[in-house]
């Protein structure tokens, strides 16, 4: 059997396909039983954060364990498989192993060193022990997991490479100041009582908001968390919990809120955000215009593709083409020839003035109209000018009233609230962006050091487990060939006494352990190295052993294992 993973994350696929792909709890239980029921898996573990899902599972066959995989994850999350593929990734073996131990240190997180991960590969496992569906494979696979993100931790400073996501996402809010001086004696609405809900209260807390207030769908757990908090001895933080429906009161009255529900809607709308801030001002929220231009259409492009054109000029043109007569006019001779020359890239994405005319065509009338206005501006050495719109001035934005900061997959919060001023809005997504350009601490080397030797460590282990119910077997069978041998030789010499039986016993026994010993230690050695795999197979063809022994053996610790993995977990 084969360790395969097959997932998508962060890195392999946009947040709103993350978003669309998300598995509830439910789900993710259904996914892990068909993925038992199928033929190529054995064992199943499914890793499903806010920003990556992974099926973990023990195949014998490669291709169709991959088809079958996939097929399930497209099933389950409900986004076609045909548009999940693309963004799909697959690990094999040891690749698979030095990718969870990667996952687990924090390495492929979308903030690097963030230790939240740990929890949740915890929690995966326990579910997959407590659905029977993790085998000794992905038990000893997780359980080695978790102690090498807790080694990374301890040993190497990673946690200076990165924060969590709720600590990242406060510092994108605070747009520059430091998170502490920004959230002092603030008052935060956090909605969501979960695992990252609570790190985000915590988190709170600690940076000096003045107050907490936590809504929840289940009140109990509102509550408890607002005990644990308003109980803590490093912070003087009041917390307090509400229903559900108290959001919307509550959010006119907080200066940051930060959710992170498992709804598979929205939690906030944009209509309920721009009440909240109307309520707070006592003026409606206006909506801002982005760069895709006003009501939402975008906006020429040209400018940052080395176009010559002054774009903030010509915004909102109607019927504005950047390679046509408008565009030019005014320019001089030399500005028009650049002009010319980036048309002639075809570098230009625009709205074309006529639709009835083909792209061709298009490109062919501005290239006649470029030509004659060059012509012109060679004689007039300019080009009079026309029909040039009026700059628009740009109307000032308000500060922020209101900072919400949105950690849920499927989001909770609509993202049309960008538009809305008065509003600075952090999700996923743009966690996402800001992350990319995060600095690496130095240690992150020393961290894939750590992955490279545990993940060289893992395989050589799981390739010696694999020998040993040979090896077992072969033990057994020379145990039964000393008790058949004593028992013909007591038919043969009945008049031996208790101590001759036990001396002559005891002698066979040690020249057959004797002979055994050095054979099996070597072939452990062997069989962990790479490629030692055949060892296993040609013992068993040397002494003739018999394979349903072998496996009954492999069964029996097994069971063991997985018992005893159980109990830990």
């Amino acid at each position: 059997m084969s360790l395969l993973v097959v997932g998508l994350s962060h890195r392999s696929a946009p947040v709103s396909v993350l978003e669309r792909a998300a598995l509830s709890a439910d789900a993710q239980v259904k996914l892990l039983q068909d993925t038992l029921a199928t033929e190529p898996a054995t064992e199943g573990a499914v890793l499903a954060t806010c920003n990556r899902i992974e099926l973990y599972a023990d195949v014998d066959k490669f291709h169709a364990g991959v088809a079958e995989l996939s097929t399930l994850l497209a099933r389950h999350s409900g986004v076609g498989l045909e548009e999940l593929t693309p963004h799909l990734y697959v690990h094999y073996e040891d690749r698979a192993v030095h990718h969870l131990f990667s996952v687990a240190c924090g390495l492929d997180s979308m903030v690097v060193g963030e230790g939240q991960i740990l929890g949740q590969i915890k929690d995966a496992l326990a579910t997959a022990q407590e659905l029977h569906t993790a085998g000794r494979l992905l038990n000893d696979l997780f359980q080695q997991a978790l102690r090498v993100g807790k080694r990374a931790h301890s040993e190497t400073g990673i946690d200076r490479a990165g924060q969590s996501l709720v600590t990242f996402g406060l510092e994108q809010l605070s747009a520059g100041r430091a998170v502490e001086a920004w959230a002092k004696d603030k008052k935060a609405l956090v909605i969501g009582a979960g695992s990252m809900s609570s790190l985000a209260a915590a988190t709170l807390a600690r940076v000096g908001v003045g107050e907490i207030v936590i809504a929840n769908r289940t009140p109990d757990r509102a509550e408890r968390l607002a005990e644990i908090l308003t109980g803590g001895d490093d912070t003087d933080v009041l917390a307090r919990a509400v229903p559900m429906d108290s959001v919307p009161v509550e959010l006119t009255r907080a200066d940051i809120a930060v959710s992170c529900t498992g709804a598979t809607g929205l939690v906030l709308t944009a209509e309920t955000v721009a009440a909240a801030v109307e309520g707070r001002t006592g003026t409606p929220a206006a909506r801002r215009e982005t760069a895709a231009g006003p009501a939402g259409h975008p906006a020429p492009a040209g400018a940052e593709d080395a176009c010559p054109l002054d774009l903030s000029a010509v915004q909102g043109a109607t019927g504005f083409s950047v390679m046509g007569e408008a565009a030019v006019a005014g320019m001089d001779a030399a500005t028009l020839e650049q002009h010319a020359a980036w048309v002639d890239k075809g570098t230009g994405t625009v709205e074309r003035r006529d639709s009835r005319r083909t792209p061709a065509e298009d490109a062919e009338a501005d290239a006649e109209i470029i030509a004659a206005l060059a012509a012109s501006a060679a004689t007039a050495g300019r080009i009079p000018e026309r029909r040039r719109p009026e700059p628009v001035a740009e109307a000032p934005r308000p500060a922020p009233v209101l900072a919400l900061l949105d950690l849920a997959m499927p989001r909770d919060i609509d993202a049309a609230v960008h538009r809305l001023l008065g509003v600075r809005f952090v999700d996923l997504e743009t966690l996402a962006e800001a992350s990319a350009d995060a600095p690496m601490a130095a240690d992150v080397d020393q961290v894939r050091r750590i992955v490279s030797d545990e993940v060289a460590a893992f395989g050589a282990a799981q390739r010696a487990a694999h020998i040993t119910p040979t090896v077992v077997a072969l033990r057994a069978m020379a145990a039964d060939v000393v008790a058949n041998e004593i028992s013909r030789l007591d038919g043969r010499l009945p008049d031996l006494d208790d101590k001759q039986r036990g001396e002559i016993t005891q002698t066979v026994r040690r020249v057959v352990d004797k002979l055994l010993h050095a054979p099996t230690v070597r072939v452990k050695q062997l069989a962990a190295e790479p490629g030692g795999a055949g060892y296993a197979d040609a013992l068993r063809t040397l002494f003739d052993l018999d394979p349903e022994t072998v496996a009954a053996v492999s069964r029996a610790e097994n069971n063991t294992e997985n018992a005893k993995n159980r109990g830990r977990a």
